[in-house]
Parts: C-alpha cells; sequence; structure tokens
C-alpha cells in the first residue's frame, strides 16, 4: 500500500512538473495587487444586487447565509487546492490530477462554455445601460436587436484584441476595472445617504432586516446568492503559470477581496432597496436604475448618471475581458493534453499568447450571443442565458468541491476534517443552485419551455463534451501506440 501511494504521489508531481515546463515561457505579469483587483472585478456581478434586492429586508439574512455556508467554504477550498497545484488552466489541472483526464475535460468544457455565453450578454447589457444614460430618448437601444448585435461585434473585437497583447496589457485594463468597481459602489452606498440627509427619502436603515419566509422562490434566491453571486475565487488560478509566486499571491488576494466583497454586496442591497421597490428592480441594471432613480431625486440625474453609467458599463467590459483572457486558456492546456489539436497551443510570437484560441473563442462567443437574441424578450433572453451559463459553471464547482472529499485518490495527499466540511456545505449548496436554477425569477410566457429550453442546452452541451473527449482520447491512444512502435523499431 505505501509503494502505491509512493508511485501515485510521484506520478501526481510528474504531471505537474511537465505543466510547470509548459508553463515556462509565459510573461510572470500578475502580482498580488492585480489579482485582488482582478477578484473584486470578476466576482462582483452589477447585477446581484437586484436579483437580492427581490427578496426585500431579509436579503441581509440571506446573504449571511450565503457567505457562511458557501462564500468562506470556497474561499478555503481555492486556497487548498492552488497550494496543492498552482498550476496554469487551475481547476481544468485540479480535476485532472485529482480525478481523471475525463473528469478534467469536462470541467474545462464546462467552464468554457459558462464564460461563452456569459460574455455573449455583454452587447445586451451595454445596450441596456446606454439607453439608461441617454435617457427617454435612447429608450429603444435596449430593445434594438440590430444595435446590439452591433455592440456585441465591436466589444468583442475589443475582448480579442487586449487577449491578443496579453496580461502586460490586460492587467492594467483589468486592474482600473476592479478600482471604477469600488468606486461604483462606495457612489452606490453613499447614494441613499445623500438623499436621507436632504430629505428626499423618509428613512434608511441598510442592516434592517426581517425573518425570510421559507418559500420555493426564497430557496431559489439563496442558491444564487450564495454560488451565483459569490463563486468566482479559482477563476484567476486559470493563470497560475502567469503569476509571480503563484501559491503566495493567489491566495493572499482571495484574503485580501473576500470581505471588501461581502461588505460591497450587502450595503449595495440595502441601497437598491431604500430607493427601488423590489417588484420594480430591473434584474439586467439594477444599478444604472438606482443612480437615476437617486440622482434623479436629488436634482443632479442630467449631469452625473450618464457618466456614472457609462463608467459601470466600462466595468463589464472588463469583466468580461479577464473572463475572456481565462476561457482563451482552456484549449491551450487541453491542447497540451493532446485532448484538442496542437493548433488551439500556438502562441503569438513576440507576446506569448495562444492567438488562435483566442481567435476560436471570440467566434464563438460573438455567435452565440446573437443565437440568444432570437425570439425571446429582452429580460427573458438574458434569464435563459444567465441561467444556463450558471449551471454550466455550477457543474465544474461541484467537482472541485468533491476533490477535498473524493479526490486524489492514492496518493499521499489527505485533506484534513475541516476542510471537508467545508467542501461538504459548498457542495450542497451548489446542488440547491443547480436544482432551482430552472426557475426564473422573473415571469416569462412558458416557464415548462423556458425549463425544457435550459436542460436542454444542458444535455446536450455535456454529451457533446463527452463525445469530444472519447474522440480525442482514441486519438491520443493510437498516437503513443504508434509512437511506442517507432521507438521499437
Amino acid at each position: 500500500m505505501a509503494e502505491d501511494l509512493t508511485e501515485a504521489t510521484a506520478e501526481l508531481r510528474d504531471a505537474e512538473q511537465q505543466v510547470e515546463r509548459r508553463s515556462a515561457v509565459f510573461k510572470k505579469e500578475l502580482g498580488l495587487t492585480d489579482l485582488a483587483l482582478t477578484q473584486i472585478l470578476f466576482i462582483i456581478g452589477l447585477p446581484w444586487v437586484g436579483v437580492a434586492g427581490k427578496l426585500g429586508p431579509s436579503h441581509v439574512i440571506f446573504w449571511v447565509l450565503a457567505i457562511a455556508l458557501f462564500y468562506l467554504p470556497s474561499a478555503a477550498v481555492v486556497i487548498y487546492l492552488n497550494r496543492l497545484m498552482p498550476l496554469e488552466g487551475g481547476l481544468y489541472q485540479w480535476a485532472k490530477l485529482g480525478f481523471n483526464s475525463l473528469m478534467g475535460f469536462m470541467v474545462a468544457w464546462n467552464l468554457w462554455l459558462f464564460v461563452i455565453l456569459n460574455c455573449s450578454e455583454i452587447g445586451l447589457q451595454a445596450a441596456t445601460s446606454l439607453s439608461y444614460a441617454i435617457g427617454p430618448r435612447g429608450a429603444w437601444i435596449a430593445g434594438s436587436k440590430w444595435f446590439i448585435s452591433l455592440l456585441s461585434s465591436l466589444i468583442i473585437g475589443l475582448l480579442v484584441l487586449v487577449s491578443i497583447l496579453g496580461l502586460g496589457v490586460g492587467k492594467w485594463f483589468h486592474k482600473a476595472g476592479g478600482v471604477t468597481m469600488l468606486l461604483t459602489f462606495a457612489l452606490l452606498i453613499a447614494l441613499p445617504i445623500l438623499n436621507y440627509t436632504r430629505g428626499t427619502i423618509d428613512q434608511y436603515q441598510p442592516l434592517a432586516t426581517e425573518m425570510p419566509a421559507v418559500s420555493l422562490f426564497s430557496l431559489n434566491i439563496l442558491g444564487k446568492l450564495g454560488f451565483g453571486a459569490l463563486g468566482g475565487f479559482e477563476y484567476v488560478a486559470i493563470h497560475a503559470g502567469e503569476c509571480r509566486d503563484p501559491v503566495r499571491t493567489i491566495g493572499r488576494s482571495v484574503l485580501v477581496a473576500a470581505p471588501l466583497i461581502a461588505v460591497m454586496f450587502i450595503l449595495g442591497t440595502s441601497s437598491v432597496l431604500s430607493l427601488v421597490a423590489p417588484e420594480d428592480i430591473d434584474l439586467i441594471g439594477p444599478i444604472p436604475q438606482v443612480m437615476r432613480v437617486g440622482f434623479g431625486k436629488l436634482g443632479l440625474a442630467a449631469g452625473i448618471v450618464p457618466v456614472a453609467i457609462v463608467a459601470f458599463l466600462g466595468i463589464r467590459i472588463a469583466q468580461s475581458s479577464v473572463q475572456f483572457a481565462g476561457n482563451t486558456r482552456l484549449p491551450m492546456v487541453a491542447g497540451w493534453d493532446r485532448l484538442l489539436p496542437e493548433w488551439f497551443t500556438r502562441l503569438h510570437a513576440k507576446r506569448k499568447t495562444p492567438v488562435n484560441s483566442i481567435l476560436f473563442v471570440g467566434a464563438m462567443t460573438l455567435a452565440m450571443g446573437l443565437v440568444g437574441l432570437i425570439g425571446v424578450g429582452e429580460q427573458e433572453a438574458f434569464q435563459l442565458l444567465w441561467n444556463a451559463s450558471g449551471i454550466f459553471y455550477a457543474l465544474t464547482y461541484l467537482v472541485m468541491f468533491a476533490i477535498p472529499l473524493a479526490g486524489l485518490k492514492g496518493t499521499a495527499e489527505r485533506a484534513p476534517l475541516w476542510l471537508k466540511l467545508a467542501s461538504a456545505s459548498g457542495l450542497l449548496m451548489t446542488l440547491l443552485y443547480v436544482t432551482l436554477s430552472i426557475l426564473p425569477v422573473i415571469k416569462v410566457e412558458s416557464r415548462f419551455a423556458f425549463a425544457a429550453k435550459i436542460a436542454s442546452v444542458i444535455v446536450a452541451a455535456n454529451l457533446i463534451g463527452a463525445v469530444l473527449f472519447l474522440v480525442a482520447e482514441r486519438r491520443r491512444s493510437r498516437e503513443t501506440v504508434a509512437s511506442d512502435n517507432a521507438v521499437v523499431d
């Protein structure tokens, strides 16, 4: 038994060293400040304060539950796995080495699809933001499919360019987005205070709460506030091979960002509720909506709101840049393992970025965004894409939480009991999200059709992923046999 453990551990270390050798060519662009601001930028999903606002004053209790049951456990698991396997590709490598190649590939496949779908919403969200910035004259923008398509093409083209230039350029874009996110939330949190001191609202109690009613709706929101709003700590680990001292910097970035993010979400939701009734919250653009209402009461909307909303749009584009850059590394690392063609691994001669993978991901993102606008209303299109992409991402988290519980078999690595308990909590919260995500928060034309669309997308996509893996595995086996025969000859 001891010999088996030693052999399995040696195989794990050998696999890690192969990835590290591949990663040696990358420039080490990312430090602690870069990663901490990127964490804040990536995890703070701007619509989540609107989703939480649907709960009314009980949102504080739900945020606290989500933080205790999911947020802190996910932070602990990410720090543990990154310390154990600080490798380019992040969760893909953790799943591959913790379980097997099939699990790693399916994790990468689902994570890749999540980002494709998430970034494909950028044109719709940009159009909504611009319509708020312009005012009544721009109301047509949010519903214009041709204008949304044009915005999608321009923004995704920008993401491709920044990704080709590399993280040496992209990190400044991401840090600017992180700083702007902090300033935006500071303004959002200050807005009800300004209104209260000017007498335009009767009261403001940011931490006022009430016991929530337990219902399918409230459980749906709890799942979304847990995994949906607070997931994302693992994403920067995709760039571990491009970090300076990845074990230390990635772990510390989680510790720096976590408390700031928690405070921003709770107080940001309180600001939304102080100015907009729960039933009137715009789930696509709650922050632009609140700024227009809040500054409108102060008589300052005409000058401040357009600037603030344009800044908000810049944040969303910077978030998409973080997602897009990480997503382009997944085909590359799968290509390293010969699960995708070597074409995906080719690097730009000067920038050392996976240029072919970047172009491919850009084309797929744009195509998915255009398809998502066909045949449904504006908010239903957003919810359909959002729920489907969220489930893809959640499936990767189920695997991540399972690694400390059931992974790394045959090796000497064993997670401590407290981490296993944290993993179990995170796993159950993620399962809650998956189970209830087919139920839309907003009213749609047909709940059955909505659920059927999401379920069919998830099942079909994973069947395609499994087939792609099996085909690649057979090709890889044939190549290995041919190589062995050539050595013998």
